[in-house]
């Protein structure tokens, strides 16, 4: 059995124990959960609340931690991927496991599995349900790595599972439309269950499955909702009503889709985790996730975010719209090439005055030629002018642009959450 010392020896080991980076399927890791929980005997007694969507499952993770963690209840949180230290996917009361226990976890999952071949996040998905299993948590709330369906996350059982939207993106695993895509998220509901739908208009696939299984199925819109003016806004449930709510920390209008949904998990769940109005109120105050609409202080003004899809790069471009007015906007680049790189770029391209196109590691990266073309081709559409520079890497990108930046203009970093990564750590460089 292998046996390393450090989390990065076993980071490298896991990346080589499939041929494949992705293979969904259920078989294998649910063979290797079952192996798992016999040797080390355990199961959790936690309420699991389970998170998929397109876009919005980080940011409704995040404030389903606040606010439970401001109501007294001890909170697991699983996300993927890390911006810079793999530590970050695993919380424990908002606080990112160690290296030693993540070890540990890794040795146990190792020990278990025997021949099982494991992706690396099957590996630390497991891994993370040790973790969890061993810390005596009142809640897990675990983040849907890919789809739903067929992703490691669904071998656990949840009490509620919430799917925050449906867009396009990852169509070389999930299908090329909305309603195949639908209906693979719609794999985390559970019969008898509440299923938590955050998309106003899902694809009916959604709705059929929820229906087929018996899933206790709420919409936004239809079951539940918001409404608010600029100071504070109000949350309407079937049951719950919660009234005079501060605007979420998190910025982005689109912010108060992934509240309410948190929120109408909660009403769901009430009687085993009651949440009193002030740890709604304190928990969306405190709430914070890096790179999702991230405005870091100082002039110019540095903006970072994760968007990688049409979807979540057309709300990018609207919050940009409503930050005031910036002279210039640098945008600082770098995408994966199985991303719908021409759909996401046309969605901000008439807000762009300069491009920073980077590469990025790794064979799924588009290179910042490619990007180049895609952005020279939509400009000619829309009769747009930028200029366009290409780089090595998000660093080198971020650099460029702070040179030429005047304090009136604004930095936008977006694309992979390699490029926010490389960025943050450029940030991180100058200030040191």
């Amino acid at each position: 059995m292998f046996s390393a010392v450090s989390l990065d020896e076993w980071l490298a080991y896991i990346e080589t124990q499939h041929s494949r980076p992705i293979d969904l399927g259920l078989e294998r890791v649910a063979r290797a959960r079952d192996a798992l929980c016999a040797e080390l005997g355990f199961g959790a007694n936690a309420v699991v609340i389970t998170v998929g969507g397109t876009n919005g499952k980080g940011s409704t993770c995040a404030m389903l931690e606040a606010i439970l963690r401001a109501a007294g209840y001890r909170v697991g949180l699983y996300t993927s991927p890390h911006l810079l230290r793999y530590n970050e996917r695993v919380r424990v009361d908002t606080q990112d496991v160690d290296d030693s226990r993540l070890c540990e976890a890794f040795a146990a999952v190792e020990k278990a599995r025997g021949e099982i071949p494991l992706t690396y996040f099957e590996f630390g998905t497991l891994a993370a349900w040790v973790v969890f299993a061993q810390a005596s948590l009142d809640v897990i709330i675990l983040e849907v790595g890919l789809g739903g369906r067929l992703d490691a996350v669904n071998v656990f059982e949840p009490d509620c599972a919430i799917v925050t939207g449906v867009a396009m993106d990852h169509m070389d695993y999930l299908g090329d439309t909305r309603e195949a895509i639908g209906f693979e998220k719609a794999g985390i509901f559970r019969a008898g269950k509440p299923a938590i739908c955050g998309d106003p208009i899902p694809p009916q696939s959604l709705v059929d499955h929820a229906t087929s299984i018996g899933a206790d199925l709420r919409i936004s819109g239809r079951d539940f909702g918001f409404s608010g003016d600029k100071t504070q806004w109000q949350f309407q449930g079937r049951v719950q009503r919660r009234n005079s709510l501060a605007y979420p920390t998190l910025r982005g209008a689109n912010q108060l889709l992934n509240a309410s949904s948190a929120l109408a998990a909660l009403e769901t769940l009430n009687e085993r985790l009651p949440v009193p109005m002030q740890a709604v109120r304190q928990g969306l105050m405190l709430v914070d996730i890096p790179g999702r609409f991230q405005v870091l202080p100082g002039r110019p003004a540095v903006v970072l975010d994760v968007a990688h899809n049409p979807q979540a790069v057309a709300v990018l471009a609207d919050n940009l719209a409503n930050m005031g007015f910036y002279s210039d906007t640098w945008v600082v680049c770098g995408m994966f090439g199985d991303k719908d790189i021409a759909g996401s770029l046309r969605n901000i391209a008439s807000r762009v005055d300069h491009w920073l196109l980077c590469d990025l590691p790794g064979p799924r990266a588009a290179s910042s030629a490619k990007l180049a073309a895609a952005i020279f081709s939509i400009s000619a559409e829309l009769g747009l002018k930028a200029s366009v520079a290409t780089f090595t890497d998000p660093a080198g990108a971020f650099n460029a642009a702070r040179a030429g930046a005047k304090e009136g203009d604004r930095i936008v970093a977006f694309g992979s959450f390699l490029t926010v990564a490389g960025v943050m750590q450029a940030v991180e460089t100058k200030r040191s």
